[in-house]
């Protein structure tokens, strides 16, 4: 499943920096500018609803707010984590008063104070629109509220991560065959339609799902490492290792049934990318050797795949390719943010000079296309003909500022430590 016009080969790609001083002290600080000079910038000043409270339901490229646009959890969560992470990172007291604005607008707005859990979406004034209970908006809610928690120590933070994890325990968690189902109704039952959008297939289980949990886990493991919470993150990582990475393609595959069967072929670059590290993280928070092995060597074939397959002549990072080989050649935002992390852990993995290159070839596409040097922000997707698309919001219901924001903070960690050993 190589799309046409791919095929880039390891070692002695143009793009290949030496990752030592001065080259990791100015791509830091590259980071940096965008970070604390656009991105947080951008949301603190466009995107609340000061009337109301929270966030905008979505704008558009050029500003203009969508009012009938129901707020999501999605975008709440990720903005609790994104100025959480900021804040406990930085230092700076506008992160954390940005921080404490979004976990009040996700206790006010989007916490069912009857079942537990966040609903999907509310109204501008905080109504529910759909208060069904997708289990990747709890992980998001429970990434969120961990990373508040490890910035600010709210302890009624730290008591409703305890309550999300148990509701997920209990309701999502699948004791026969492992991993966990879609999602529930707003009391916990099974969904009728679990599809997560439009795009997706409505299946039992998903990676999708199933990644940004353990996400959620390897946070929250930071906070409050009980031995259920490292038993469950164990399974997620032997369930990501041995059930949804496909080793003889080099992908994730995407939809199952209940016993792990896969539904649908195709590949997601930017979920492989994405994967390919924070499997990585999960098994070094685990901290066992074994894991960490055995994490590590698919962090490495799916960065080597997605180097191989996914990265146009540009370099920047195609979404998706479909089960018959059709590669979609428009380009996303959230792709190209964890291909710079992605590509980088790798470079960090193996030393190959290559996956630097990719990772900065692909932060440099990025600075050039995704960035809004007019209205600020990052432009959710560029189209065939390298144009805005005009109909995809910049914030927005999936549009945040997590990718983005998240990868200026991980390389700015990383880069720093690189400075220390150079």
């Amino acid at each position: 499943m190589v799309p046409q016009g791919s095929g880039h080969e390891l070692r002695g790609e143009g793009n290949d920096i030496d990752m030592t001083e001065p080259t990791a002290s100015i791509w830091l600080e590259d980071f940096r500018r965008e970070l604390t000079g656009n991105i947080l910038p951008f949301w603190m000043t466009h995107a609340i609803d000061e009337r109301n409270g929270g966030m905008h339901g979505a704008l558009t490229n050029d500003l203009q707010v969508q009012r009938e646009e129901p707020r999501s959890a999605v975008l709440a969560t990720r903005v609790l984590w994104t100025f959480s992470a900021a804040f406990r990172q930085l230092g700076d007291l506008a992160y954390r008063e940005m921080a404490v604005r979004a976990f009040n607008d996700l206790v006010h707005s989007f916490w069912d104070d009857a079942h537990g859990g966040v609903v999907w979406t509310v109204d501008r004034a905080g109504h529910p629109v759909s208060d069904r209970k997708h289990h990747y908006a709890q992980a998001f809610a429970l990434y969120g509220l961990s990373e508040y928690v490890r910035a600010t120590g709210s302890a009624d933070a730290l008591e409703r991560c305890r309550t999300l994890f148990d509701l997920l325990e209990r309701h999502a968690y699948d004791k026969t065959f492992g991993g966990y189902v879609e999602g529930s109704t707003r009391t916990w039952q099974p969904l009728v339609d679990a599809r997560l959008s439009d795009r997706d297939l409505d299946c039992r289980k998903s990676m999708n799902t199933n990644l940004h949990l353990l996400e959620a886990y390897t946070n929250l493991h930071h906070i409050d490492p009980t031995a259920a919470l490292e038993r469950q993150l164990v399974g997620l990582l032997e369930i990501a290792l041995d059930k949804i990475l496909d080793r003889s393609t080099g992908h994730l595959r995407l939809f199952f049934d209940d016993d792990w069967t896969s539904l649908l072929g195709g590949a997601s670059f930017g979920h492989d990318i994405e994967a390919s590290w924070l499997l990585h993280e999960a098994a070094l928070e685990v901290g066992d050797p074994d894991v960490v092995a055995r994490a590590a060597s698919a962090a490495k074939l799916l960065a080597e795949t997605v180097f191989r397959e996914g990265v146009d002549a540009d370099g920047s990072l195609f979404t998706e390719v479909s089960e018959d080989g059709v590669l979609e050649r428009g380009k996303d935002w959230w792709p190209q943010a964890e291909a710079v992390v992605g590509f980088y852990n790798a470079f960090e993995l193996t030393g190959d000079p290559a996956y630097a290159g990719a990772s900065r070839a692909c932060w440099n596409y990025a600075k050039g296309a995704m960035v809004d040097p007019e209205h600020g922000g990052w432009i959710k997707r560029i189209d065939e003909r390298g144009h805005p698309d005009p109909l995809r919001y910049k914030s927005g219901p999936w549009e945040c500022p997590y990718h983005q924001s998240r990868a200026c903070l991980e390389m700015m960690r990383r880069l720093g430590k690189a400075k220390e050993t150079a």
